[in-house]
């Protein structure tokens, strides 16, 4: 059964100023890894819809999302934090964004393919129920993870983030829900600056020091990650799919390679195979060296479609 790829055009349009490393070149460059590599065309192709205020409000306060409306500009770029910035095209490349992750749970849930990859920006692990912050405006894979719950009646899913930052934003949501199992490894001390000691019995942290590479990476699943996994047996798996842990990307100072991105991914799909009916949707956080990026989503993707 095919993979879905799931983005939009929109998403090629929110722009936070030149410089800035969360740029709409990371979606060319995942395209263009994808279409030399020839796994583009074994790939089922959906553009994004916009997330329904109602989707969102089951990860997001009222306030929240006015806010972001509200902040939209006409023309220009408008700061929303320090790192976050909107365009005329922000706001609705959000809707997108989350959009992308509600369509991808209806994909797979309906069995029109067995696992999905959103190919979207901007990205979400940092957006926490009442604040945009660290690139994030919504919180895309919460907002998939909720609709897998309220819409299709799932009982437990988990989310395994290995984005180089902790994914605060994510674990602000789901805190105190114990349907929501949140897996993640991330640099610490660092942005931002969360999650080593917050942890509880479905919020699984493991903070990583700088310098780590793959076997620190591979132990941290494997001790931590696949045994809560294993007793959680969620229904449904979600990735938050960072890929700025690589040893190339200078955003971070982890040393992360294609052949663990490639193991973390079959690890998760064992698991999905034995609890979750094979049911994976896996959605962009980070990653800003844009070769490593192409490099690194394309062998995640490949995993993922077993090809």
């Amino acid at each position: 059964m095919q993979t879905a790829y799931i983005s939009h055009p929109l998403c090629l349009k929110h722009d936070m100023g030149i410089h800035h490393p969360e740029c709409p070149a990371r979606i060319h460059a995942i395209e263009d890894q994808l279409i030399a590599s020839g796994l583009m065309d074994y790939l089922q192709h959906h553009d994004a819809p916009e997330a329904t205020r109602e989707q969102l409000l089951h990860v997001h306060d009222a306030a929240h999302l006015d806010h972001v409306a509200a902040t939209s500009p006409a023309q220009g770029i408008v700061h929303i934090d320090g790192d976050t910035a909107m365009n005329p095209y922000t706001y609705q490349a959000a809707l997108r964004a989350a959009g992308a992750a509600v369509l991808a749970v209806d994909l797979v849930m309906t069995g029109k393919v067995e696992n999905a990859f959103c190919g979207v920006r901007p990205p979400g692990h940092h957006a926490e129920r009442a604040r945009a912050m660290g690139f994030c405006l919504f919180n895309n894979v919460a907002v998939g993870a909720a609709h897998a719950l309220e819409h299709h009646g799932l009982k437990r899913v988990a989310i395994a983030d290995f984005d180089v930052h902790h994914g605060n934003g994510t674990e602000d949501i789901f805190r105190n829900d114990p349907r929501v199992m949140l897996c993640s490894t991330f640099q610490h001390p660092f942005y931002p600056d969360s999650g080593a000691d917050s942890g509880n019995e479905h919020i699984i942290n493991v903070p990583l020091a700088a310098g780590a590479g793959g076997s620190e990476f591979r132990a941290a699943v494997t001790e931590h990650w696949l045994s809560a996994l294993e007793a959680f047996k969620p229904e449904m798996i979600f990735i938050s799919a960072g890929f700025d842990a690589h040893r190339d990307d200078d955003m971070s100072m982890l040393r992360l390679s294609e052949p663990d991105y490639a193991w973390v991914t079959t690890e998760l799909k064992l698991i999905a195979e034995k609890y979750a009916q094979r049911r994976i949707v896996s959605v962009l956080e980070g990653g800003y060296e844009l070769h490593a990026l192409g490099r690194s989503v394309m062998t995640h993707v490949k995993v993922l479609s077993g090809l």
